[in-house]
């Protein structure tokens, strides 16, 4: 396990209850060391106990070398890095699990395509998304994935090996829908705690999360996504999920942006990465080189760049020419 984080450490205790030894690889010496002397990462996941089949350690040969699965849980922007060094580690026919969700901001790839690059195709890549608050999946509360991959072998083994009572895997062959929509609803869930840290009720949120998940299809059907994966776990689920529950890092951002805190105190406040913060550039980017319109995410930029206020922001989407609802997305 390739992250430390909340993440990271809650995938690990899911799989050590599963009954895997897993080792856990952290960047941080100091964090490491807490959780071989603690049996807890107090820092990211507290009140979760480490069992014995989990290894904290700082080396990353050493967390790589022999395993059979390596799942990559670093937030986006250190992914490259992290994969590039462990590359040389990694057994052959290791299959690569990605558990981070978001995009690469120079590149605009998917994670799934920075570990192949990485890689340079050795290893099958499947791709885990869905609705799954870290701490809910390191209870064991029941919580159903999607495990996404071009090759079916890797899905169904990712399948047989992650399950659990509690823990449940739906195959899927579409990556490129998968993770557009892991990443985007994180922009949309922005934009959720935007419209409750104004206090605009019910109405309002609907709305945006219906909008939202037209504006996630618009994109990921035109770069080769399935309209259907978007109404799935990790389309509609995910989106549902991190717009509206507490635990949602990206929605407390909007949340606290409505109430007119500037992002810079929201971000310096938080010990954990809101990845949606990164992707809404990302997005746009990709929304300008599909030729898709990305309304939502593109007041959300102007908002992170404090060219725009949360309630205007709002009332130019509300503004925005009337049409009619749906649309022919593929």
């Amino acid at each position: 396990m390739l992250g430390a984080g909340s993440w990271g450490t809650a995938l690990a205790v899911h799989l050590a209850n599963a009954g895997q030894h897993v080792t856990l690889w952290g960047r941080d010496p100091s964090l490491v060391e807490a959780l071989r002397q603690d049996r807890a990462n107090r820092a990211y996941l507290p009140g979760i106990a480490l069992s014995d089949r989990i290894a904290p350690t700082g080396d990353l040969a050493r967390a790589v070398s022999g395993a059979r699965f390596v799942v990559v849980a670093v937030p986006s922007h250190g992914l490259r890095a992290v994969v590039h060094e462990a590359t040389p580690h990694l057994a052959a026919g290791v299959i690569l699990v990605s558990a981070t969700k978001g995009l690469e901001n120079d590149t605009l790839m998917r994670m799934s395509e920075v570990l192949s690059t990485e890689t340079a195709g050795r290893s099958p890549v499947v791709v885990l998304s869905g609705p799954s608050f870290a701490s809910e999946v390191a209870q064991g509360a029941p919580t159903a994935l999607v495990a996404a991959s071009t090759e079916a072998e890797a899905v169904r083994a990712v399948q047989d090996e992650f399950r659990a009572s509690y823990f449940r895997l739906y195959g899927s062959d579409d990556v490129v829908g998968v993770e557009v929509g892991g990443a985007l609803k994180n922009v949309i869930a922005i934009a959720a705690g935007v419209v409750e840290g104004l206090g605009l009720g019910h109405n309002a949120l609907a709305a945006l999360v219906t909008r939202g998940l037209a504006e996630v299809s618009r994109l990921a059907c035109a770069m080769g996504g399935h309209r259907d994966t978007m109404a799935g776990l990790s389309g509609l689920g995910d989106l549902v999920l991190t717009c509206t529950g507490s635990l949602s890092r990206n929605h407390h951002v909007g949340i606290e942006l409505g109430r007119g805190r500037s992002l810079e105190a929201i971000v310096g406040s938080m010990r954990m990465v809101a990845e949606g913060i990164r992707t809404t550039t990302a997005a746009l980017a990709l929304g300008e080189r599909y030729g898709v319109e990305l309304p939502i995410a593109a007041q959300m930029a102007d908002v992170l760049a404090g060219q725009r206020t949360p309630r205007e922001a709002l009332e130019c989407l509300m503004l925005r020419p009337q049409k009619i609802e749906t649309e022919r997305i593929g």
